[in-house]
């Protein structure tokens, strides 16, 4: 049946039954129950499904429902963030593709609130042109609130195999001259999300002289509770095809960079701050390489424990198009790839604006963002 709830956590039978029942079965086990719905029910007691975050709430009672109404659950319940528009994009890979790791050595956590940990590793040798398909977190069993996100950048060419002795603290002043080569990202995760696979024509290129051949692995750990001790292992699995793909894949970045001209006041319910990318940065970086545009097939919106809402928006002479991405109920611990469910292609001379909403109601010192759209 079709229930709501009140603001004193009271469920009611709603009049308008808006779900329907599809499927149900039952063992010794397991209840099973397939329902359907209307995205939009025009129903003031249902919530609309959008392609923003959605929060599923579950609770049971081993007994079923009586004359007076459901049992309360006690601790049978739980919740669980979900996209429930964003396409499936589970490619069915062969297991015995090959793959390797690039994941930290006894990192020790320092007791702060954040850490960002930078180590060089270098691509394993391949004498031709391969595509990565898929790239998996590797975390630590019991540090998955521990790792927020982890960024793979692409180095220069030219750097010995000196520079993989050691890892350092990101963004510090005694870090290897080494580390300043490294500015492309070439692969990006967050706190929450799977391993991201590549559409089926879409491989990220190694092996050539192009290709990346030393990587820079930054890696932020989260310390809120300023726990000491710590040691991480964590890092990211590539599985790579020699079977050549028909495009290779890249990342653009748009959004607002650390600055200390990027701050947020206090005790706000609401602040909202923009990052553009302009016509002539757009026609800079594609105009003579990539005349005819790149295509893009994914998205993810990041941000940090402030962040609301998210918003991709994209102009193609002076008009605004569709929002290339948006998540209007952004979730910090689920930050997941969103695929399109069209490539949209992304033109030199076009705008995109990464519109990003905050609330920092429940602070009182200013708060410092960095948000990226990859």
């Amino acid at each position: 049946q079709d229930y709501f709830t009140d603001e004193n956590r009271v469920l009611k039978k709603d009049p308008q039954q808006d779900y329907h029942l599809e499927y149900a079965m039952e063992n010794s086990t397991h209840t099973i129950l397939a329902f359907s719905r209307e995205l939009h029910t025009c129903d003031t007691n249902d919530k609309s499904i959008t392609e923003s975050t959605v929060r599923v709430i579950w609770a049971y009672h081993h007994k079923d429902m009586g004359e007076a109404g459901q049992n309360y659950h006690g601790s049978n319940r739980g919740t669980k963030s979900l996209r429930l528009l964003n396409p499936e994009k589970e490619e069915v890979l062969s297991a015995s593709l090959p793959y390797f790791d690039l994941t930290n050595k006894d990192v020790p956590v320092p007791d702060k609130d954040t850490t960002y940990w930078c180590q060089m590793f270098k691509i394993p040798v391949q004498h031709e042109k391969h595509h990565v398909t898929k790239i998996e977190p590797l975390i630590q069993k019991g540090h998955e609130n521990l790792v927020h996100h982890i960024l793979l950048y692409q180095c220069s060419s030219n750097l010995n195999d000196s520079v993989l002795d050691y890892g350092h603290e990101c963004y510090h002043p005694n870090m290897p001259d080494s580390f300043l080569t490294c500015e492309t990202v070439i692969f990006a995760w967050a706190i929450g999300g799977e391993g991201f696979t590549y559409p089926p024509h879409v491989g990220l290129s190694i092996g050539t002289a192009a290709d990346p051949r030393f990587v820079l692995m930054e890696v932020h750990y989260d310390n809120p509770s300023y726990t000491e001790g710590l040691i991480d292992n964590s890092g990211l699995r590539l599985i790579y095809t020699p079977v050549i793909r028909k495009y290779d894949a890249g990342v653009i970045e748009a959004g607002l960079w650390v600055s200390l001209f990027h701050n947020i006041p206090p005790g706000m319910p609401e602040f909202v701050s923009e990052g553009h990318c302009t016509l002539e940065c757009l026609e800079e970086a594609l105009g003579a390489e990539r005349p005819a545009g790149i295509h893009v097939f994914a998205v993810l919106l990041h941000a940090h424990l402030a962040g609301r809402a998210i918003r991709m928006r994209h102009f193609h002479n002076g008009e605004e198009q569709k929002l290339l991405a948006y998540d209007d109920e952004f979730d910090f611990n689920f930050q997941e790839f969103q695929y399109l469910k069209e490539e949209r292609t992304i033109l030199p001379g076009d705008n995109l604006i990464t519109e990003c909403h905050y609330s920092t109601v429940d602070r009182i010192r200013m708060t410092w963002v960095r948000k990226v759209l990859m």
